[in-house]
């Protein structure tokens, strides 16, 4: 009798365990197909700026900063158009990165920037600008005016400091926007007013923060009155504000 029970109870025991293998196998292969349809979410699956933001994004961008061959596989395979220029510079600021994007409203041109930087200013423009200025403006960006990418130059202009992201082009400073129906935003003239205009870019800076390692904005200080600073430094979230 009691060898009877032991053995229900093993078999009971080793049905129990099938049991859960096989839920735990039915959980395994839902995972992998919810992953396959969201890939955004799937830290395996190689990033594509044409997807969604999603829980996995951060740490592949993360991973292209020190990578210039696999940022750029990212350009081609989401279909970015872009140009690789050929290095440029000296010393400090040799610029082993020159990354072109081909169809993006920089005005009055588009300078070539690091590829990380090319990737942060898409999704900033795709993920923030757009939807702003149609949510507030009811119009789309039609250009993003900048002061520059490179300069050649240490924090500030100064003769003894880190060098600046610019120096390798590893930044962009914007100072302002302009519409499809033709408003124009100014970070000097708009950023403190209470209209549109002021709500829009203090929104874009924020915003920005998603992107870019480094945001600098007038609130930073008075060397940035005029314009937002936005740089891919390697410390990856630095000051935001």
């Amino acid at each position: 009798m009691k060898l009877t029970i032991s053995r229900r109870i093993g078999t009971f025991a080793g049905d129990r365990r099938m049991v859960l293998l096989l839920i735990l196998a039915a959980c395994l292969l839902a995972g992998r197909a919810w992953l396959a349809a969201h890939p955004q979410h799937d830290p395996w699956a190689p990033l594509d700026l044409r997807h969604p933001v999603g829980w996995a994004t951060e740490a592949k961008l993360r991973a292209l900063r020190d990578d210039v061959r696999a940022c750029r596989a990212v350009l081609e395979r989401s279909d970015i158009a872009h140009e690789v220029l050929e290095p440029a510079g000296e010393g400090a600021c040799r610029r082993e990165d020159r990354t072109r994007l081909g169809d993006f409203p920089l005005s009055p041109t588009i300078p070539p920037v690091t590829c990380p930087a090319a990737i942060a200013l898409l999704l900033w423009e795709r993920d923030v600008l757009d939807p702003a200025a149609r949510r507030i403006f009811d119009s789309k960006i039609a250009e993003i005016e900048h002061l520059g990418a490179y300069s050649c130059r240490r924090l500030y202009g100064r003769d003894e400091d880190h060098w600046s992201e610019h120096a390798t082009a590893n930044a962009l400073d914007i100072a302002g926007f302009v519409l499809e129906d033709g408003t124009r935003i100014n970070v000097m003239r708009d950023w403190r007013g209470e209209g549109d205009e002021g709500r829009f870019l203090r929104e874009v800076r924020d915003g920005a923060c998603g992107s870019f390692a480094t945001v600098l904005s007038p609130d930073y200080n008075a060397a940035h009155a005029d314009h937002f600073h936005l740089d891919m430094s390697a410390r990856w979230r630095g000051v935001c504000r």
